[in-house]
């Protein structure tokens, strides 16, 4: 796309421009408008003087003015100079105006329009502001087997792969944005009426951690949430649970009620003889304090169980 700059009939300037970085933030401080019909940025007609220096700024050149229909034709000098930054401007990388139409796509149909490579990319648009993302995150998805596992890899699996620190903090920020707006609409009622919620929330959580982990949810009186805690990381297949640290911590916060939740990677949620004895005796020890076991979900990645709803509680 080459650049050109018109005058229109209702006074304004409009310009059409291939894609640069810098080109959208300085458009936008001398009041320019993206118009996102035409794709073209639309300036008032006393700031012309001022937006044929930001195009020489930015382009080298300001596109000698184009004629409105009718116009007499460019100059030879002209239109040499418009065919040489029109061969310039096709040096430009393909996937500069690809972010754009991502984003505006993105706006215009919502985000859940995006398939997941693409949703990924966004992702990865601020960590790395220039290069082709698109291979990337098509290739992280590839290796962890999908959006979630991706989100939820470990920060050296994920350097492994091939990302930067600032990649890596892009994706476990988003993930920890979504996990918290989950939690704090936990908390806004009882958990034994959003039990539906509760399940994505942990699903979100732990479903597709690589190793086993022990978390604890702390309830009030009222059984709404106090604190959510990954009380031991284990291994693949295995994590250690003390049910005397699990009372210990329970009185610390001053809960009443306790879920307890943790996962088996291998993908298939059945409880195993383990898993059935610590709840047992975390409810044995926990009874006689006034606190009350509400269940233990195991979840996998195909599906969770709820030892009370198996008559183990």
């Amino acid at each position: 796309m080459p650049l050109s700059i018109v005058k229109e009939e209702n006074g304004c300037v409009s310009v059409s421009s291939p894609y640069h970085p810098d080109f959208p933030p300085r458009a936008r401080s001398l009041g320019g408008v993206w118009d996102t019909a035409r794709r073209v940025w639309v300036f008032d007609a006393g700031d012309e003087d001022r937006v044929r220096s930001l195009c020489r700024e930015i382009y080298g050149t300001d596109g000698q003015e184009c004629r409105s229909a009718g116009a007499a034709p460019f100059p030879d000098a002209v239109k040499t100079s418009r065919s040489e930054f029109a061969e310039a401007a096709s040096a430009v990388p393909h996937y500069y105006g690809h972010r754009r139409r991502l984003r505006e796509r993105m706006i215009a149909a919502g985000p859940e329009s995006l398939p997941d490579y693409e949703l990924l990319e966004m992702l990865l648009f601020a960590a790395n502001p220039k290069a082709d993302v698109k291979p990337t995150a098509k290739a992280l998805l590839a290796q962890f087997g999908g959006f979630g596992q991706v989100l939820s890899a470990d920060p050296g699996a994920l350097s492994e792969a091939g990302l930067g620190l600032a990649g890596i903090a892009a994706i476990k920020s988003v993930r920890e944005a979504a996990l918290r707006l989950m939690r704090y609409e936990l908390q806004e009622q009882p958990i034994i009426n959003s039990w539906d919620k509760l399940i994505d929330y942990c699903n979100a959580y732990v479903a597709h951690n690589q190793v086993e982990e022990f978390h604890i949810l702390f309830l009030d009186r009222k059984n709404v949430l106090i604190k959510h805690e990954r009380q031991q990381r284990g291994t693949i297949d295995h994590t250690p649970v003390y049910p005397r640290e699990v009372v210990k911590r329970t009185l610390d916060l001053g809960a009443s009620a306790l879920i307890l939740v943790h996962n088996h990677p291998s993908g298939d949620p059945t409880p195993s003889k383990a898993d059935i004895a610590v709840t047992k005796d975390i409810k044995r020890a926990a009874a006689p304090l006034g606190v009350t076991l509400h269940d233990h979900i195991i979840i996998g990645r195909h599906g969770h169980t709820s030892l009370r709803d198996l008559g183990e509680i």
